[in-house]
């Protein structure tokens, strides 16, 4: 039975945190909201997509980003009734910080709009 150096148990170690670290970061994650709001958001490409759900009600963003431009999807749905059904074109690539800003404005501005209700 070989023995393995120090280092290379040191090396495979960080490779395998890194690994994990790298799966993590593109697995979908949710988050809890008030109200009894489910929100999952996902990395799409240079984009992302948000759901959130509560009940019977669904919210949807999905940013995606291009070279040539960015195109921002919103829906709303209760049951299966589109309530809002509408996206803009950005005629530039947006980025991740946009993104981010664009996302965190939306899950924001549904809890407030949830929270009325």
């Amino acid at each position: 039975m070989s023995r393995r150096s120090p280092f290379t148990v040191r090396i495979s170690s960080l490779l395998g945190i890194a690994g994990l670290g790298m799966g993590l970061l593109t697995c979908p994650f949710t988050v809890s909201a008030s109200n009894n709001l489910h929100v999952e958001i996902k990395k799409k490409g240079l984009g992302k997509e948000v759901v959130i759900t509560q009940g019977a009600r669904e919210w949807f963003m999905l940013i995606e980003v291009t070279p040539e431009n960015s195109v921002v999807l919103r829906q709303e749905k209760e049951h299966d009734k589109y309530l809002v059904d509408e996206s803009e074109t950005h005629d530039r690539p947006m980025t991740a910080g946009e993104v981010d800003a664009a996302i965190t404005d939306y899950i924001n501005s549904v809890k407030a709009r949830a929270s009325q209700k």
